[in-house]
């Protein structure tokens, strides 16, 4: 692991460079990591601090390692995009108090410790709303007879499952009788394996698979675009990379996390102890655009979904939450 993590006279004078640890699936995953990285890049260009990607083969296990690298390395923030490194943020900020950090998809406490929340239920909610009412449409080309829809987690996970719980109520709110099937892939960075766990769904009816499993992923939306059905994106607008065969992707803005600390920290505006937490209400999660799909789905549809993210932001609608309430009675046994 060349982390190349000393900092340089060159760099800012004002302010110490910007660390980004970059998560399982790594970059070039065109999901979670890559938008991540899009609003580093963009944090830095416009603050000109300087900064650097930090990578390992084994973020799970080497977490404390890179954090205390990154700290000894002369930077002043970390942004940390591993789920699992939780604990040891928690610990190696109590070392480094002079060292600023930020975590996403965890609240972890520390008067140097940022923590950012996403509500991927509110977004997962809309697509499984969306998919449960074009599987139940078998005029719309690619559906099948029966209203079956999936969902492929790259872990099985209180952040992943998040994800899954939202998905599933969604669905169900607009037809209970609509079947969700469940998997995990326990990765997040081989599409292979997305591949064959999406076909082998797709073989046993489902007209729709959600991915929320990274750089598996991809695997999940080309074997949709293979047997001419669909899948649902993640974390970044994933429509494209299979052109009329992406019913949408539940967009999860981690540019917009990772360029508001970056920015905050240039101002001397650091969160610390403190979480932000973004939904639909600050466009934070939500539905792509649909370019290449909307003309397929009744404008009917679209104006209910409309609808339901009005009620969601309203709070009309609760989308049920796992990592505070737990899990809910009607979760997959």
């Amino acid at each position: 692991m060349a982390l190349g993590l000393v900092a340089s006279a060159a760099w800012a004078a004002d302010k110490a460079p910007v660390a980004l640890i970059i998560a399982q699936g790594g970059l070039g995953d065109q999901s979670y990591n890559d938008l991540a990285d899009k609003g580093f890049k963009k944090a830095l260009g416009e603050t000109k601090l300087e900064g650097k990607e930090v990578e390992s083969k084994d973020v799970v296990a080497q977490g404390e390692n890179m954090l205390r690298r990154a700290a000894d390395g002369g930077f002043g923030l970390i942004v940390d995009l591993e789920y699992s490194h939780g604990d040891a943020v928690k610990t190696v900020a109590k070392d480094y108090p002079k060292v600023d950090f930020s975590i996403l998809n965890l609240v972890e406490p520390g008067a140097n410790v940022a923590s950012v929340l996403f509500k991927e239920q509110e977004g997962s909610y809309l697509a499984g709303a969306l998919a449960a009412m074009v599987a139940s449409d078998p005029k719309i080309k690619g559906i099948g007879p029966k209203p079956i829809i999936g969902v492929i987690g790259g872990t099985k996970s209180a952040g992943i499952d998040k994800f899954i719980a939202g998905y599933i109520q969604g669905a169900h709110d607009v037809d209970p009788k609509v079947e969700v099937k469940v998997a995990y892939s326990n990765n997040f960075g081989d599409p292979a394996i997305g591949h064959q766990m999406a076909k082998a769904m797709f073989d046993e009816g489902a007209s729709i698979v959600y991915q929320v499993a990274g750089g598996t992923g991809i695997g999940v939306i080309q074997a949709a675009k293979e047997t001419g059905h669909y899948a649902i994106g993640v974390d970044t607008d994933q429509d494209a990379l299979a052109k009329g065969h992406v019913l949408t992707s539940m967009i999860k803005r981690t540019d917009l996390a990772v360029e508001t600390v970056i920015k905050d920290y240039a101002e001397d505006k650091f969160p610390g102890g403190q979480t932000v937490t973004l939904g639909l209400k600050e466009d934070g999660v939500g539905l792509s655009p649909m370019t290449y799909t909307k003309d397929l789905i009744p404008a009917a549809d679209l104006a209910k979904i409309d609808e339901m993210k009005k009620k969601i932001i309203a709070g009309e609608i609760k989308v049920w939450d796992v990592t505070s309430q737990g899990y809910p009675s009607w979760w997959p046994k």
